[in-house]
């Protein structure tokens, strides 16, 4: 396995070079996921770096290429909103997951109008969740579970928007409040995961029709503090595993539905 750090100068000019992968080595010291302005594919995860360069030379590049960026299961310590200020607009997969990244995303993470996948989970971010503007139509994965520090505050209204979401996960952090009825107009969810935050109230009724009743695999809601009785439509839910354990209805052998395994 390759060890040491990256001297970047050689690469700069290469403007032939679009995919760029030295995953899976013991590198250190500091990601420059923009090697090269032509670079499409940049691939730094499961090594050891530390930090990682702002997307800021992005500024002056007229190609504006990068479409997958992975810097997954390193070690990099740096503000959230710091790392992702320009990132790239065609942008269409960002994975930062298992880092040390800390404090808030920016409130309004706009201009990436081709994100499908953003994963950004166990780090140690918190704050608000931001607001994905842009991205509402091609966002496939949205992956913000397990920080170190946790969001806080509240799920979004207005769930109906992500009409092409298929995993969404915040399990693992301090969100607070209810589940919004909208959340049943998310039609192609496969997973949904709030598991582990302090949720709370009755379940909506509108849960089992997520993923239009049929394309839903994951539901988890275990851990948090639900309460009242569990609608029959969760017991609806075709071929999906359900997870409440952990929560304040009262006697799930009353409360949930006959079909239902609790």
């Amino acid at each position: 396995k390759l060890t040491g750090t990256i001297d970047y100068r050689p690469l700069y000019n290469i403007l032939s070079l679009t995919h760029f992968d030295v995953s899976g080595n013991q590198l250190g010291g500091e990601v420059d996921v923009l090697v090269t302005s032509s670079v499409t594919h940049a691939d730094f995860s499961n090594n050891l770096f530390t930090s990682m360069h702002r997307f800021e030379k992005y500024k002056v590049s007229p190609l504006q290429t990068l479409r997958f960026c992975d810097v997954s299961n390193n070690l990099i310590e740096k503000d959230a909103t710091d790392l992702l200020e320009n990132i790239p607009p065609n942008i269409e997969q960002f994975s930062a997951s298992n880092n040390k990244i800390n404090r808030e995303l920016p409130a309004l993470l706009n201009n990436l109008p081709k994100l499908s996948q953003f994963n950004m989970s166990s780090n140690a971010l918190s704050g608000s969740l931001p607001v994905f503007a842009d991205s509402i139509l091609s966002l496939q994965e949205l992956d913000l579970s397990n920080q170190a520090n946790g969001f806080t505050g509240s799920i979004p209204e207005d769930l109906s928007r992500f009409q092409s979401l298929k995993i969404f996960s915040l399990a693992g952090n301090k969100l607070a409040g209810t589940i919004p009825s909208d959340i049943g107009k998310m039609t192609a969810l496969e997973v949904f995961d709030l598991s582990n935050n302090v949720l709370h109230s009755s379940l909506p009724s509108e849960l089992g029709m997520i993923g239009g009743g049929g394309s839903l695999k994951h539901l988890d809601l275990s851990s948090n503090a639900f309460t009242g009785t569990i609608p029959f439509q969760v017991g609806q839910l075709q071929g999906a595993s359900v997870f409440l354990k952990d929560n304040r209805f009262p006697n799930t052998s009353t409360s949930a539905p006959l079909n239902l395994c609790l």
